[in-house]
């Protein structure tokens, strides 16, 4: 069983935030555990500090490892230009990089089966330039997800998604990959 974080917990915020901020929280608990606690046990008190201090070197190491805004706009910019075949050669050889097996499917919602550590994921990226998406192509591969007993399944958009097609995301657990997502699967993309 995978556990999962709670997408809006302490932990959860902390580390989409800037890394200083969790070190900022730590220094807070040594300095209260100071302040209230008695000299014998404040430095009990003040342990209490090590989970943020090790949530601020994972945002750390993952800020420094985001692209800059530079090669956000170069990464966008080329896989606007891309045509199918480039951009599905892209994703293959992404999720490849990453550690997963990637099947390229015919027919149906889903372009790619994406499986590691024996979970499935089925992706939807043939319309990844629309403009505007709706429903209709998420209910899709919804359905076909639980068709071939796939785990999840992804939908990537660089366009915007209609209200209803983010709420039937949302209610039905479809990640949808979007511009900074997208960049960082393609971070490795080659420049022109």
């Amino acid at each position: 069983m995978r556990l999962k974080m709670a997408q809006n917990s302490l932990f959860a915020v902390l580390l989409r935030s800037s890394w200083w901020i969790s070190l900022a929280v730590a220094l807070v608990v040594v300095g209260a555990s100071r302040a209230l606690l008695p000299s014998d046990y404040w430095v009990f008190g003040a342990m209490g500090a090590f989970p943020f201090v090790v949530i601020a070197g994972i945002a750390l190491v993952r800020q420094l490892r985001r692209p800059s805004e530079r090669q956000v706009q170069a990464i966008l910019e080329r896989v606007r230009a891309m045509n199918w075949r480039e951009f599905s050669q892209a994703l293959d050889e992404a999720f490849t990089r990453d550690g997963c097996r990637v099947e390229r499917l015919e027919g149906g919602a889903a372009d790619l089966a994406v499986t590691r550590g024996g979970r499935t994921a089925l992706v939807a990226a043939r319309r990844w330039k629309a403009a505007r998406h709706g429903e209709e192509g998420l209910a899709a591969l919804h359905a076909q997800m639980r068709e071939r007993d796939a785990s999840e399944c992804t939908y990537i958009a660089l366009g915007e998604l209609s209200a209803n097609a983010q709420r039937f995301a949302r209610t039905n657990n479809i990640k949808v990959l979007q511009e900074d997502g997208l960049v960082q699967l393609l971070r490795a993309l080659p420049a022109r």
